[in-house]
């Protein structure tokens, strides 16, 4: 059961995250692309955060977020975009779908991990 699910399109992305988390004794699941991430999201009720890419093939981070809230019914997951995104625009529609967090591509874990932590309550 993992704590942490990655959702971006590059595997090179995907890896890096999810080895950094790992190694700092969390549990992650991975996703391919928005609609891959909403599927594990349902198959795994551990889950307490989704770090999502924006732009991806099949489903979009802000899609599957949005999805989340209203297919799902998910209120309770914590969801951060992690993207080389920074329009205002993409900004404010994550907003309105309850993402807590928007962090510009690279991903500097050390930064974040202490948040992430905190987010899922390690």
């Amino acid at each position: 059961m993992a704590q942490i699910l990655v959702v971006d399109d590059s595997s090179t992305v995907r890896a890096e995250v999810g080895d950094f988390l790992k190694k700092n004794g969390l549990d992650v699941a991975l996703a391919v692309d928005g609609r891959d991430g909403l599927t594990k999201l349902k198959g795994d009720p551990s889950i307490k955060l989704v770090v999502s890419d924006v732009n991806m093939p099949n489903m979009d981070g802000l899609t599957m977020a949005e999805k989340i809230r209203s297919e799902l019914g998910n209120t309770a997951v914590n969801i951060i975009m992690l993207t080389t995104e920074n329009s205002p625009i993409m900004k404010e529609r994550g907003k309105a779908a309850g993402i807590k967090g928007w962090i510009v591509k690279p991903f500097k874990g050390d930064a974040v991990l202490a948040t992430f932590k905190k987010l899922v309550g390690a």
